[in-house]
């Protein structure tokens, strides 16, 4: 007796049970193709594994971006570097090319409060995201505060392990706040961790020279910027405000994310967004 050839359903039923959701996305399509033009079944399958890798491509860059924790959608495309002559464009699309993050560099940004510094470090860190590297956007007194609540239960270590590994983390806005020493030390701990390892990008609205207004252990302050200033790239930001008339930002950016770029293969519709896998009652939270 012959073997019973499945149905689409049933192929689809046991795609969706392995979560090889991209296989199932492109199934009745590549089945018809294959009906239509007389393809090998090998081709179908390879075909298939195509389109699996190119979801898993998919979802690992929407989850790269959501994970960034990103407060707004700008991007290098919306910065007005027409209104901003205090930055140079060539110095920004550079730091874009994401090579200061092969060579394990810093980069410090600071000027006045709206001349587009945290629209800047948003854009590199999409930028990384973009292309592959998990990364995370941290306000700095919130970034402190959590340091801070992390000593009560005794999980700093492991905050600042977690941190330790991304190998981009954007801190912005580390100027005018009162700091516990613990936060500082705590701050310091990170920083060291981090040293020579992995890239950070720090904004703010003050020279370095004067962070002495933040961190009131001068000592400390000498070895904190000794490491961060070590294999650093420094950009100070002298030009006006962007924040006048009907902008949204200090970047000018769009007030509505753009859409994430997805892969498309032959012969098949190219996805607009980034797809949902179907619900599963087997899907992780």
């Amino acid at each position: 007796m012959g073997r019973r050839t499945p149905t689409r359903e049933a192929l689809l039923d046991k795609m969706r049970s392995l979560r090889l959701h991209g296989m199932a996305r492109a199934l009745t399509a590549e089945l018809e193709r294959a009906e239509n033009k007389g393809v090998i079944p090998a081709e179908i399958i390879e075909r298939l594994l195509e389109h699996e890798a190119a979801y898993q491509r998919e979802r690992s860059l929407a989850n790269r971006v959501a994970n960034a924790h990103l407060p707004w959608p700008w991007t290098l495309d919306s910065f007005p570097f027409e209104r901003q002559p205090g930055v140079s464009k060539s110095q920004i699309l550079a730091l874009a090319g994401l090579d200061f993050i092969k060579r394990l560099e810093n980069v410090l940004l600071w000027g006045n409060t709206g001349v587009g510094k945290s629209g800047l470090a948003i854009a590199i860190l999409r930028e990384a995201c973009l292309n592959g590297y998990r990364g995370m956007f941290y306000n700095a007194q919130t970034l402190l505060d959590e340091l801070y609540t992390s000593l009560a239960d005794r999980s700093t270590s492991r905050l600042i392990n977690r941190l330790s590994r991304l190998p981009i983390l954007v801190i912005d806005e580390l100027s005018y706040m009162t700091l516990k020493p613990e936060q500082c030390n705590a701050f310091f701990r990170l920083m060291d961790q981090r040293y020579n390892r992995v890239s950070t990008i720090i904004t703010s609205n003050l020279d370095p020279s004067e962070w002495h207004t933040v961190f009131q252990n001068r000592n400390l302050l000498d070895a904190l910027l000794d490491r961060l200033q070590h294999h650093c790239i420094k950009i100070h930001i002298d030009g006006p405000s962007l924040r006048t008339g009907d902008t949204p930002g200090p970047a000018a950016g769009p007030r509505n994310p753009p859409p994430l770029p997805t892969p498309a293969l032959p012969d098949t519709p190219a996805a607009g967004t980034v797809a949902t896998p179907p619900p599963s009652s087997s899907r992780r939270a």
